[in-house]
């Protein structure tokens, strides 16, 4: 969807427009992109403030300034995410999770209609993973995006989710409501391990 892959066969439309070809640049600015959790040097002179600008440079194009609607977008995307008191702050002195909520900012900033989070828990602790969940949850009712994610993550996917999609060795394997697709036979035959249906089961 965000043209980072190769189309081998078949057909894929975003939002009504083609992308047999790669995603165009006026296509991408329509997708909010949060990509997994990356280690980022401590010693990165960037701010916070400054990074969730980054998301709004794909509207403004290279050669142009940002101007003051786009710092009140930038500010508003803070506040959401509950980044405010650290806009200063240098991204690499934050947490996981910070990081994490200021990922997400950057992605709300370019005001998507479509949010794409691939691991958005990935390497962060019990308690992160609930806030960013609970985040992400909260920030597609209110802002009515389409919201896709990947994740290994099934309860918290079942939690979430309105639809899953289980797919293995880039097949998909079942799909529908948590309800229906959370099944053992399912699971069974994606995983095809003791322990990680013991696991399925519990969610069920």
């Amino acid at each position: 969807m965000n043209g980072l892959g190769k189309l081998l066969q078949g057909r894929v439309e975003v939002l009504g427009y083609s992308i047999q070809k790669g995603c165009p640049a006026f296509l991408r600015r329509r997708i909010g992109y949060v990509p997994q959790i990356q280690n980022i040097d401590p010693r990165m002179p960037v701010s916070v403030r400054e990074v969730v600008m980054m998301g709004r440079y794909g509207r403004l194009g290279l050669l142009r300034r940002p101007g003051p609607a786009d710092r009140r977008v930038v500010d508003s995307m803070l506040q959401l995410v509950g980044m405010s008191h650290l806009a200063t702050r240098p991204i690499g002195h934050l947490s996981g999770g910070e990081q994490q909520r200021v990922a997400i900012a950057r992605a709300l900033a370019q005001e998507p209609e479509i949010l794409l989070l691939d691991e958005p828990t990935a390497a962060l602790d019990r308690r992160a993973r609930v806030e960013i969940m609970t985040l992400v949850s909260e920030i597609h009712r209110s802002r009515h995006l389409t919201t896709l994610m990947v994740t290994h993550e099934l309860k918290t996917a079942a939690a979430v989710c309105d639809r899953l999609i289980l797919m293995k060795e880039g097949r998909i394997w079942a799909q529908g409501t948590p309800a229906e697709v959370l099944r053992e036979e399912f699971l069974d035959l994606l995983f095809g391990g003791e322990n990680m249906m013991e696991n399925a089961v519990a969610l069920q």
